[in-house]
């Protein structure tokens, strides 16, 4: 019979990491949007073929090797060569990394559904290429990329579940030390599982309110 002392540590336990997991996931999503909506513009709207294929690569690379590998190069591997990043930038600059390649696409997505008339007539009118880019293209694209982009973001704060592998101290991080102490496998992580998705909840709420306030805004 478990006690509910016990229950008392182990939640008081894991609501220690519950700051760095929120922090980390708005961290690493603050950095996946604006990289991956620039990535997007160069994308969509340059005419360097160069950069265009860099940008190519760089999304397929990152979407296509295991998240925790490019924690594992920027935490260990760049430490072997003298460049030493602690736990949580390594997972914010990680997590972020990976989400530019993500989200680029989804911003792409969102340009690419727009009628290409709406550019002409801008420019018809006397709009600038920026302007028309800005003002116009770019925030139709991103109502359509809303939707997909609250998807990401609640996947990324169930990805930071595995920064606990470079030793940032969220949630699973003391989740293990404490089944290693405790041997309370079950209820720890049972706790683990109400405590994401008590914050994922939240986050899903805000971004059906976003999307039913922005919806309305531009109706």
């Amino acid at each position: 019979m478990i006690g509910f002392s016990t229950f008392l540590m182990i939640l008081e336990g894991l609501l220690a990491g519950v700051g760095v997991t929120i922090v980390v996931t708005l961290a690493s999503l603050l950095l996946s949007v604006s990289l991956g909506f620039l990535l997007a513009l160069t994308r969509q709207f340059g005419r360097n073929r160069v950069l265009h294929a860099l940008i190519d690569a760089y999304c397929e690379i990152m979407r296509n090797i295991p998240a925790l590998t490019h924690l594992f190069i920027l935490y260990f591997g760049l430490a072997s060569i003298g460049f030493r990043l602690s736990s949580i930038p390594a997972a914010i600059l990680g997590l972020g990394l990976i989400g530019g390649a993500v989200t680029c696409d989804l911003f792409r997505a969102g340009f690419s559904a727009l009628p290409k008339g709406q550019a002409e007539a801008a420019f018809a009118v006397g709009f600038t290429p920026y302007r028309t880019i800005i003002d116009i293209l770019t925030p139709q694209a991103l109502r359509i990329a809303l939707p997909s982009l609250g998807n990401y973001a609640v996947q990324l704060l169930k990805d930071t579940s595995i920064v606990s592998a470079i030793a940032a101290p969220e949630i699973m991080f003391y989740a293990r030390s404490l089944v290693t102490s405790s041997f309370q496998t079950t209820l720890i992580y049972t706790t683990v599982a109400v405590l994401y998705l008590a914050l994922a909840l939240p986050l899903m709420w805000a971004v059906r309110m976003l999307e039913t306030r922005y919806g309305r805004l531009k109706a």
